[in-house]
């Protein structure tokens, strides 16, 4: 499975259908969500998929909303099928809960039916239902059999994401090096060998020019013409952001997967590390100022999207990417496997206390990341050690530590 995005090129009759069935299927989805809290309020059951579209003819055939007949069918199913999934990654506490969607965020609708698709590439062209033939910038071939399309607008465009499928051999990896990966601030990625990439920093280069747009936006009077262009202006410097943050990872990602055959990084959980620390008004957070603008750089760095990135690009090139619990791993010595909060001295430096080990911060953790990586491969460990972090490593674990550094590749 393997998606392709090309930028539509709509007429002005084609656009604005593609904002009313977006707008349908935000009505449609917030509708069925209102639906669901107050049957939850009543003490009902979930209403699952299939009750929902029984609801979805009666709102089509309704009186109160005629104008749902004027978008296709399927993209409206489709929405409900959204909030079904939002629900159930709730009750499998992988989200929040589902919140009503608004105007502006997210617009899309998806058609699931392929039969009902067509794809001219020689014309750089696609035929949707009830939009007909659209134009697109074709910058690439499509390969498979078409699957399903998403027709999605950010940034004042509008794009069609093309889902195809199709069966490939498994390859196998070109590279034979195997590689440890520490990300951070300062340096966005520092290798177990001992390079790094330094971070782009995309939001951090445009925060005050964006600060001055929305400055001037918050002055207009809302929903004005003059508000709606500052709008626009904003939304184009956030979409620079985006694209620049995109391209900088895609091409991270490209190159680290073509030159390694196996891939460890930490497990990080971006969404709790970047979590407030503002509190309540009984407890109120400490530092948050100084919490808010960690969380910003953390979030300008794009950690997550690099992970997925790796995820798939790692497996095209026939390698393996593996994700190692984080613990310590900046605070743990590879010469004698001694773990303390001391060993770190300062952000960048680290010098064991025990054996007098020294390294650069972000380096050791690297080196400390590929090595338990090995570990999870050859025994299948799933954290760093049994041990406490007060205990003292016995003579075996120190031997298997100093050997952990000089671990041979694959």
């Amino acid at each position: 499975m393997q998606a392709f995005k090309f930028e539509l090129t709509p007429n002005g009759e084609q656009a604005h259908d593609m904002r009313r069935f977006s707008g349908a299927c935000r009505f449609v989805y917030n509708k069925a969500l209102a639906m669901q809290k107050d049957n939850h309020e009543a003490g009902n059951k979930f209403i699952g998929y299939t009750g929902m579209c029984k609801a979805l003819t009666g709102w089509r055939n309704g009186e109160a909303t005629p104008w749902l007949k004027d978008a296709p069918c399927h993209p409206l199913q489709q929405a409900l099928k959204d909030l079904e999934r939002a629900y159930k990654n709730f009750f499998e506490k992988r989200a929040d809960f589902p919140s009503f969607k608004r105007k502006g965020s997210g617009d899309s609708f998806r058609y699931p039916d392929a039969k009902q698709i067509k794809l001219d590439q020689r014309n750089d062209r696609i035929f949707l239902p009830k939009l007909g033939w659209l134009r697109y910038r074709n910058s690439r071939d499509v390969l498979g059999k078409v699957r399903n399309v998403t027709v999605s607008q950010s940034g004042g465009k509008w794009f069609a994401s093309i889902q195809t499928q199709r069966e490939v051999e498994q390859p196998l990896p070109t590279a034979t090096t195997a590689i440890g990966i520490d990300v951070g601030i300062a340096r966005f990625a520092t290798m177990s060998d001992g390079d790094f990439i330094a971070p782009q920093n995309s939001f951090k280069k445009h925060r005050q020019r964006l600060a001055r747009y929305q400055r001037t936006m918050g002055r207009k009077v809302k929903f004005s013409s003059n508000w709606k262009k500052a709008k626009v202006r904003v939304q184009k410097i956030h979409t620079g952001i985006a694209n620049a943050r995109k391209d900088f990872l895609h091409k991270t990602t490209t190159t680290i997967s073509k030159n390694h055959a196996l891939v460890c990084i930490e497990d990080l959980q971006v969404r709790n590390m970047s979590r407030s620390s503002k509190g309540t008004i009984e407890q109120p957070g400490k530092k948050v100022g100084r919490k808010s603008g960690l969380n910003r750089a953390i979030l300008d760095q794009g950690w997550g999207e690099l992970r997925r990135q790796l995820g798939y690009k790692v497996a095209w090139n026939g390698g393996m990417l593996l994700a190692v619990p984080p613990h310590h791993t900046s605070q743990t010595c590879p010469a004698c496997g001694h773990v303390a909060k001391d060993n770190r001295q300062t952000q960048a430096q680290f010098l064991c206390a025990d054996c007098g080990y020294e390294n650069h911060a972000d380096v050791l953790g690297a080196i400390n990341i590929l090595a338990r990586g090995h570990r999870v491969l050859a025994c299948g460990e799933s954290a760093q050690s049994g041990r406490s972090m007060k205990q003292e490593p016995t003579e075996a674990t120190r031997r298997s530590s100093r050997g952990a550094v000089g671990i041979p590749v694959l």
